[in-house]
């Protein structure tokens, strides 16, 4: 029997078959999320690492969605390149430059008081910057580990604990911290250069964790989430391997890897959710990831 036009309408089989439908299904997506996303309009968030890769495609983000985003690194001079970038755009948020050594603890408490001072306090923190040190167990130096607890533990921990007490201090109860992982903080993989890195964020999966129930504890509705990728497409490879630049390109060239945006619109996805769900780790890796 053949399908008439109108049936064709209700059955779902009109003009532009499957890849309409698809393309209808991805425009109510974007619809509402950027729906969900309007209470954050105007809002402050914090996003460490914004200079480049992920942190920088986060940062982006949410300048898109019309958060004011106190962008912070070692070095601005990127972060200022992408601010001007988002005003030329016309972008409804802001993306405010800060330069912070987040190794530093006074730079940190510096930072935060500034905060506090221009823009009331941080309602979204997203502990974004992490750093990988080829220094394996057996002959590692310590001043590598000590590197990447200081980044990778450390400042997430002080960043956490400095974000929930701006919150409570203006009594806010709907903020959100969201800890950037790693696949590796769910599994060890047989590479020297990345156990101790691995570690680092073992722990980054056990303080989000540990920070979700203080913060039932504490009766706030103040959630809290860790993304955890497989390969994401940056310059963290070519950091991990800078002695060894070829090794650092094959890492990207063996698979179709995660992009950075990728994760930004995982971070959307988790500010998006209703306030009632409380979304506690996305693990994603590129598709063709084996471990």
């Amino acid at each position: 029997m053949g399908v008439s036009r109108g049936q064709g309408r209700v059955l779902g089989v009109s003009r532009g078959g499957a890849g309409g439908r698809a393309a209808l299904c991805a425009r109510r997506l974007r619809r509402g999320r950027a729906g969900a996303m309007e209470r954050w309009s105007g809002r402050v968030a914090l996003v460490t690492g914004a200079s480049v890769g992920i942190g920088a495609a986060v940062a982006r983000a949410l300048v898109q969605h019309g958060m004011k985003v106190v962008g912070c690194a070692r070095s601005v001079d990127k972060i200022e390149k992408l601010a001007a970038e988002c005003q030329s755009a016309g972008y409804p948020g802001t993306l405010i430059p800060y330069k912070c050594d987040l190794s530093n603890e006074e730079e940190i408490l510096s930072m935060f008081s500034a905060i506090r001072t221009l823009h009331q306090g941080v309602d979204v923190c997203i502990n974004n910057a992490g750093l990988a040190r080829p220094e394996p167990l057996l002959s590692g130096r310590t001043e590598g580990w000590r590197t990447m607890i200081d980044v990778n533990v450390m400042a997430v921990s002080i960043c956490t604990r400095e974000a929930y007490q701006s919150m409570k201090e203006r009594n806010i109860d709907d903020g959100h911290i969201i800890n950037i992982n790693s696949m590796n903080g769910h599994s060890v993989v047989p590479q020297s250069v990345v156990h101790f890195y691995s570690a680092t964020k073992y722990a980054v999966t056990a303080l989000t964790e540990g920070l979700r129930q203080e913060l039932r504890e504490a009766r706030t509705h103040i959630r809290a989430t860790c993304i955890s990728p497989g390969l994401v497409e940056t310059g963290f490879a070519f950091k991990l391997h800078d002695n060894d630049p070829e090794r650092a390109a094959a890492t990207y060239e063996s698979i179709r890897c995660l992009k950075a945006e990728d994760m930004a619109n995982a971070v959307i996805y988790v500010l998006s959710a209703p306030p009632h769900v409380q979304i506690g780790d996305i693990q994603m890796r590129p598709t063709e990831q084996i471990s």
